[in-house]
């Protein structure tokens, strides 16, 4: 294409035409750069076991997030809960999670990389056995076969610590690495004698167990204190009544159960993040009536991780 001495084609370097039609084309550049459409801010949400709390909190929260957000595609991720959560958001794999207290970097700084954007709810440490088993207690647990929970998840931590104050360490135990569908199962066929899983009430696959095979939950009140004497005061001691499962109520040991975030999201970003998680408790706990447990008043109580600022924003505006 040939060009005159204007340097556009076809157009002359006097005349008010000329000056037009370059005013013309940058206007249309300048138009064109603007109306291009963005990329839209990807937030994977760090879960756990499909049939247990995270999950299906996370999957309400994703619809919500992408049905309000128009500039977000939010999605779940499956993990085994907890560490490995803090680990995903930590290392940039995934922009929210949900993680125990007692998974979480201790000391005045926390995580340089996670910060909260809420305290949801408490998990409860359930111990589940077969109703005619020989478990009744955690002493009943010395040489048996037990699963801790799956490799990198909250309830593994929080186990293997009751465990220890129970001087069931070592090889006092058989143990399994087995996440909360994979431990029904082999409790179903005999495979072990019990399993720990650490959730919200109530824990949809204990449910589901409980509701074709005769369980029994075992007591651990006894070690609330022992657990807050040498893992820190985040423990606490919660019931679950017969309501929920429909077998005997028991006090079990819980602590607090957070949703976290990558450091350095925008905090326009999470301050919106924060608003829907507060103004949609409703719909988030018609998906897990755990989630409808959460208050603005208490959300904000995330020692040791500060809250990002765009959460903290939110809060200061809505004055909790």
């Amino acid at each position: 294409m040939s060009r005159t001495s204007s340097g556009w084609p076809g157009l002359r370097r006097t005349g008010p035409g000329a000056l037009l039609a370059v005013l013309l084309i940058t206007n249309l550049a300048v138009a064109s750069c603007r109306d291009a459409p963005t990329e839209p801010t990807t937030i994977r949400i760090a879960t756990g076991s499909p049939t247990a709390v995270y999950y299906a909190f996370g999957q309400s929260l994703a619809a919500i997030l992408n049905r309000e957000l128009p500039h977000v595609r939010a999605s779940v991720v499956i993990t085994a809960a907890s560490a490995e959560n803090v680990q995903l958001v930590g290392s940039g794999g995934a922009e929210l999670g949900f993680t125990q207290a007692d998974v979480l970097p201790t000391g005045p700084a926390g995580s340089p990389t996670v910060n909260a954007v809420a305290r949801v709810y408490d998990d409860q440490l359930h111990l589940v056995t077969t109703s005619g088993g020989p478990v009744r207690t955690v002493a009943d647990l010395r040489g048996r076969r037990i699963s801790v929970g799956a490799a990198g998840s909250g309830t593994e931590i929080t186990a293997t610590r009751l465990l220890e104050v129970a001087r069931l360490g070592g090889d006092e135990v058989r143990r399994e690495r087995l996440g909360l569908d994979d431990s029904v199962a082999a409790l179903r066929t005999g495979r072990i004698d019990a399993f720990f899983f650490s959730g919200g009430l109530p824990v949809r696959g204990i449910e589901e167990l409980a509701e074709d095979s005769a369980i029994r939950i075992v007591d651990l009140n006894e070690w609330t204190e022992p657990l807050r004497s040498r893992y820190g005061q985040v423990y606490v001691s919660r019931d679950i009544p017969r309501s929920v499962y429909g077998v005997d109520a028991v006090t079990t040991v819980a602590d607090p159960n957070y949703l976290i975030v990558r450091a350095n999201l925008p905090e326009s970003l999470v301050r919106e993040v924060t608003r829907l998680l507060m103004e949609r408790r409703a719909e988030l706990a018609a998906a897990h009536p755990a989630a409808g447990r959460m208050s603005p008043r208490s959300a904000i109580v995330t020692a040791p991780l500060s809250l990002h600022p765009g959460a903290a924003a939110w809060y200061r505006a809505a004055k909790p």
